[in-house]
């Protein structure tokens, strides 16, 4: 519809000024008031295509705008204020005036083996990172439930990446192109690990004092050389209630003010842990609001935040958090699911057991009250059912 109304007012317009030139007998005169007339209606008509071509632009612009906020949505999706315990929030700042999709990635998913976390920064920033970000988001949030060990998921990270590269480069060489990426688990009893490709380590805020969360070598960046053989997790200690872990890309530390000088991002983590309250969200504001001043209110590097609160009251006993100590976890508070999860939930919410357990027998129904269950089939395998010892 927008291509057909397109030429339609341009003509229009030009139309009434030849009609004018030609059938108007005041546009043939030669006199000052003639030539007044003339100058005034092909100026209405020049103003008139400038403004039809600047609703255009900016209706094209809004569409734009529109679909990159649904990339957004998508990619980079709204993380919910609680994550099985843990408070979360999350911000980014675009190098790009105008983007709002970048070269940063994260995110936060509770699964059975603890709350599992990715923050990573693709090489480069706005719309030709965007490919990567999509590849690698998408492999996590697929296998991030499948996998027991932190470094065979960031082995599913690596193959992902590196076909990624390879459909992106069919025709030409690999360009030097990396990502770094961390990968941390918080178990149920407050336990951390974390396997990482040189990211920046995360800040650990306790009280008021502002640590890095792990001082071990990182690996590197992915994309640059292939991942060692063994990659256990490194342990990063306990995260007690009311500790925050503050993820961050290196574009925080690497913004500069008009100086050169860089930001420097424990003192303002140190300066967020004397406000009160001390809460994820307020913490976020703090090191933004540092950042932006820092640097004129113009960054030349994406920034993407991500910080995590311990909520729980008290760590469970015998250091659940695994899939040994906690076959059932809690799902996350507030957590997108998925028809699979939902229907699992539904099932082990109603009858808890194994492999030969009454959830098994019952995976093609509906678990809703028995009233339901009319025909004399659904009847007797209810029976079956009451007599097994859940």
């Amino acid at each position: 519809m927008f291509g057909i109304r397109w030429p339609l007012l341009p003509t229009a317009w030009g139309a009434l000024a030849i009609a004018y030139k030609l059938i108007c007998p005041l546009a043939r005169q030669d006199g000052l008031v003639a030539r007044i007339a003339t100058s005034a209606v092909f100026f209405a008509v020049g103003t008139g295509l400038v403004l039809h071509v600047r609703q255009a632009l900016l209706r094209e612009l809004n569409q734009a705008r529109r679909v990159a906020g649904a990339a957004q949505s998508v990619l980079l999706r709204p993380l919910p204020p609680r994550v099985d315990g843990l408070d979360v929030a999350a911000a980014r700042l675009s190098a790009d005036r105008g983007a709002t999709v970048g070269g940063d990635l994260y995110e936060v998913i509770a699964t059975e083996h603890g709350v599992r976390v990715v923050m990573g920064d693709v090489r480069g920033h706005g719309l030709p990172a965007l490919g990567t970000v999509a590849a690698l988001l998408g492999c996590f949030r697929e296998t991030v439930h499948d996998e027991p060990d932190l470094g065979l998921l960031l082995r599913r990270l690596e193959r992902a990446l590196d076909r990624h590269l390879r459909e992106r480069h069919s025709d030409t060489p690999v360009a030097e192109e990396f990502v770094t990426v961390l990968l941390a688990e918080i178990r149920a009893n407050g336990e951390t690990y974390a396997v990482n490709c040189g990211h920046p380590w995360p800040y650990l805020l306790r009280g008021t004092g502002v640590e890095p969360l792990c001082r071990a070598d990182p690996l590197p960046p992915l994309g640059l050389f292939p991942l060692p053989g063994e990659l256990p997790p490194t342990p990063c200690g306990r995260l007690l209630q009311g500790d925050s872990l503050i993820f961050f890309t290196d574009g925080a530390e690497d913004a500069r003010d008009t100086r050169g000088r860089f930001f420097s991002l424990p003192e303002a983590l140190t300066m967020a842990a004397h406000d009160h309250p001390v809460s994820p969200q307020q913490i976020l504001r703090t090191i933004l609001a540092a950042i932006l001043r820092h640097t004129a209110g113009r960054p030349t590097d994406d920034i993407a935040l991500l910080v995590l609160e311990n909520a729980r009251l008290s760590p469970p006993p015998g250091g659940a958090g695994n899939r040994a100590n906690n076959p059932h976890p809690p799902a996350a508070d507030n957590a997108p699911l998925t028809r699979s999860t939902r229907g699992a939930q539904r099932r082990t919410a109603a009858y808890r057991g194994g492999a030969d357990g009454p959830a098994n027998l019952l995976r093609g129904i509906p678990v809703n009250r028995a009233a339901t269950l009319r025909d004399s089939a659904h009847t007797a395998r209810i029976r079956a059912l009451r007599s097994h010892p859940v």
